[in-house]
C-alpha cells in the first residue's frame, strides 16, 4: 500500500513545501491558466447563435429551478396554513407545469451542448491536427509518437467531455446562484445572512482542495502521455523486444510508468472526491441552521417569518449550496481540461516550417551544390554533424555516400530536402540557394527510397499513386511494371487492390520496396534520393530491385546512401565521408588507385 503514501515514487505528497510549487524540470513554465481558458472560450464562440442559444435555454432553467420552492412556498402559507383549498388545483398545475418545462429546458440545453461541443473538438482537432502537418521534421524526431496521439486523442477527450458536462453546470450554477440568492434576501434577509455563513468555510476548503488537485491533474495528463508513448513504442518494437528477449524488461519498465500513473491517479481523486463530502457536510450544517432559527422566529415572533418561508428556505438552503458544490466538482474536471488544453496549444503554438522562398514554381534541373555547410543537430554538442562540406554534383550525375555510422550520409539528405536548416554555409539546386524555393517546390520533384519502406494502410494501387495523387490506373500499371512489382502483385487476389495493412504479413519486406520504388517512378522525379534500398534483402529480390533502381536513376540527379559496397558500382562518383569530413571523391577506378580510404574499406570488406 506505498502508493496511498506516496503518490511520487519517492516523493511525499504531505510536507512542508507545497506540492504546487514543486514542478519537473520540464515544466518549470508557469502555467497560463486565464491564457488557456481565453483561447479555449475563443474556439467556442465561433458558434455564436448556438451558444446563445444555449445560454437563453440556461437562464430559463435556472428561473424555473427557483420558481418552483417559491410556488411550493406560496402554496403552503396561502392554503395548507390557511385551511384554504379554492384555487389550489390551478397553482398545483402551475407547479407541475413548471417542473416539466425545467426538465424540457434542461434536456434542450444539454441537446444543443453536445452539439456545440463536438463542433469546437472537431476544429481544435482540425487545427492540431493541420498544424502538426506543417511542423519540421526534428519536432517528430525530438518526441515519442505516441505522447503526441495522447495529445491528439487523450487530451482532446478531456476537453470535449469538460466541454460536455462542465459548460451547462457551470452556468447553470452561476445563474441559479444568484438567482436564489436574491429570492432568498426577498424572503429573510436574516435567515439569508445565517445560510451565507458556511460560504467562508466553503471558500477555506475548497482552496485547500484545489491547490493540491491542481499539479495533479496536469501531472497525471503528462504521465498519460508518457505511458502511452512508452506503449506506442513497445508495439512498434515487438519484434525487436523478442529477438532480445527483453519481455521482463519492458513489462517492468511499464508497471513503473503504469504503477506512477496509478499513484498520481489515486491522490488526483481521492482529494477531488473530498470536496462532494465536504459540501455534504455544509449542506446538511446548513439545513440545521435554516430549520433551527426558522423555528425560533416562528414560535417567538409574530410573522417575521412564516412556516412557507421555511419550507422555501429548507430547499433554497440545499439549493444554494448545490451550485456551490457543483461549481466545486467541475472545477476539478476543469482543471484536468485545462491541463489537456495546454498540451495541445504547446503544439499549436510551435512555429511550424516557414516556408516563404521566392521561387514558387520551377521545373528543377538536378544540379546540387554544397559550400562549406556546417551543421549540428545538438547546437551545445562540440563536434559538428557536417563540418565545413563542399561539394558539387552535376544534373543527372550518380553519386554513392560511404562512410562510418555518424559520417553524416543522411544529414546531406536531410539537408538538402530542407527537413533542417544548415548552421552555416550554402546548399543550392541548379545554382540557387535552396532557401529561395518553397519547400514545395524542392520536394515535388525530389524521390525518396528509403532503407525501410513506409506503406499506408490502404489498397496498393493508392500507395503507388501516393507519388503523384491525379496519376491514372494506368500510370500505377506502368510505373510497377518499370520497378518489378507488376508480377507479384497480379499474383494476388485482389491484385493491385490488395488491401496492405500493418498486422499482415503477405506483402514481403522487399515487394513492400518494390512498392515504394514505383511510388518514386510515377513521380518522375528530377533528383532522387536512396538510402540503401537493398539492404537486408534476399539475392534474388536484390538484382529485382537493383534493375527498378537503374531504370529509377536514369537520367536522373541520383545520391545513394550505401551500406553495402557492392550496390555503387554503377555511380558515376564516390564520395567517402568522415565525421562529417570529404575525405575523398572520383570513380570507384580513381579511387582505387589512390590507394587510400575507400581502398582500405573495399580491401576490408573482401577479407
Amino acid at each position: 500500500m506505498d502508493f496511498i503514501r506516496r503518490p511520487f515514487g519517492h516523493e511525499p505528497v504531505l510536507g512542508k513545501e507545497d506540492i504546487g510549487r514543486r514542478k519537473r524540470k520540464e515544466d518549470q513554465r508557469a502555467s497560463d491558466v486565464s491564457g488557456t481558458l481565453k483561447r479555449m472560450w475563443q474556439f467556442i464562440t465561433e458558434e455564436r447563435k448556438l451558444l446563445c442559444l444555449i445560454i437563453m435555454l440556461v437562464a430559463l432553467t435556472s428561473l424555473l429551478s427557483i420558481t418552483g420552492p417559491f410556488l411550493v412556498g406560496y402554496i403552503v402559507d396561502n392554503y395548507f396554513v390557511q385551511r384554504e383549498f379554492d384555487g389550489l388545483f390551478r397553482i398545483l398545475m402551475l407547479l407541475l407545469s413548471t417542473y416539466v418545462l425545467l426538465s424540457v429546458s434542461q434536456y434542450s440545453a444539454a441537446f444543443l451542448m453536445v452539439g456545440l461541443s463536438q463542433r469546437t473538438v472537431y476544429k481544435l482537432r482540425d487545427r492540431l491536427f493541420s498544424h502538426m502537418q506543417n511542423l519540421p521534421v526534428h519536432f517528430f524526431d525530438r518526441r515519442q509518437h505516441g505522447e503526441l496521439m495522447s495529445r491528439m486523442t487523450n487530451d482532446i477527450e478531456t476537453i470535449s467531455q469538460t466541454l460536455n458536462t462542465s459548460f451547462i453546470q457551470f452556468t447553470t450554477s452561476v445563474v441559479t446562484l444568484l438567482g436564489t440568492l436574491s429570492v432568498m434576501l426577498y424572503l429573510s434577509p436574516l435567515l439569508t445572512l445565517l445560510t451565507v455563513t458556511i460560504i467562508p468555510v466553503l471558500i477555506l476548503a475548497v482552496g485547500f482542495i484545489t491547490r493540491r488537485t491542481g499539479p495533479l491533474y496536469k501531472r497525471r495528463q503528462r504521465a498519460t502521455g508518457e505511458l502511452n508513448g512508452y506503449i506506442e513504442e513497445m508495439v512498434s518494437g515487438q519484434e525487436i523486444v523478442k529477438v532480445f528477449s527483453q519481455e521482463e524488461t519492458a513489462i517492468e519498465n511499464f508497471s513503473k510508468r503504469a504503477g506512477k500513473l496509478r499513484d498520481i491517479t489515486f491522490w488526483a481523486f481521492l482529494y477531488a472526491g473530498l470536496i462532494p463530502k465536504v459540501m455534504n457536510m455544509l449542506n446538511n450544517i446548513s439545513f440545521t441552521i435554516v430549520a433551527g432559527a426558522g423555528g425560533l422566529l416562528v414560535f417567538y415572533t409574530d410573522g417575521v417569518v412564516t412556516i412557507g418561508t421555511i419550507v422555501v428556505f429548507a430547499e433554497y438552503a440545499r439549493q444554494f449550496t448545490r451550485p456551490l458544490a457543483d461549481l466545486s466538482n467541475q472545477f476539478n474536471q476543469v482543471l484536468s481540461a485545462i491541463a489537456g488544453a495546454e498540451r495541445v496549444f504547446g503544439i499549436i503554438d510551435t512555429e511550424p516550417e516557414e516556408d516563404e522562398g521566392a521561387i514558387r514554381d520551377r521545373e528543377i534541373q538536378g544540379e546540387i551544390g554544397f559550400r562549406d555547410v556546417t551543421f549540428s543537430y545538438d547546437k551545445d554538442q562540440k563536434s559538428p554533424t557536417i563540418s565545413s562540406l563542399s561539394f558539387s554534383i552535376a544534373a543527372g550525375e550518380s553519386v554513392a555516400l560511404i562512410g562510418a555510422t555518424g559520417a553524416g550520409k543522411t544529414t546531406v539528405m536531410q539537408l538538402l530536402a530542407r527537413f533542417y536548416e544548415t548552421d552555416r554555409g550554402e546548399v543550392t539546386i541548379d545554382g540557387v540557394d535552396i532557401t529561395d524555393y518553397r519547400r514545395t517546390v524542392i520536394r515535388s520533384q525530389t524521390a525518396f527510397v528509403l532503407q525501410d519502406p513506409y506503406l499506408f494502410e490502404s489498397t496498393i494501387r493508392e500507395n503507388i499513386r501516393y507519388g503523384k495523387l491525379d496519376a491514372t490506373d494506368e500510370e500505377v500499371t506502368e510505373a510497377a511494371k518499370l520497378a518489378n512489382a507488376h508480377g507479384f502483385i497480379m499474383e494476388l487476389e485482389d491484385g493491385y487492390d490488395t488491401m496492405l495493412e500493418m498486422d499482415e504479413g503477405f506483402v514481403s519486406q522487399g515487394q513492400k520496396q518494390l512498392i515504394s520504388i514505383a511510388r518514386a517512378l510515377i513521380t518522375d522525379p528530377a533528383i532522387l534520393l536512396l538510402d540503401e534500398a537493398t539492404s537486408s534483402i534476399d539475392t534474388v529480390t536484390e538484382l529485382k530491385i537493383q534493375e527498378a533502381l537503374e531504370r529509377l536513376m536514369k537520367d536522373r540527379t541520383s545520391i545513394i546512401i550505401a551500406h553495402r559496397l557492392n550496390t555503387i558500382k554503377a555511380v558515376d562518383r564516390i564520395f567517402v565521408l568522415d565525421q562529417g569530413e570529404l575525405v575523398e571523391s572520383g570513380s570507384e577506378e580513381e579511387l582505387m588507385a589512390l590507394g587510400g580510404r575507400y581502398h582500405r574499406m573495399i580491401t576490408d570488406s573482401r577479407s
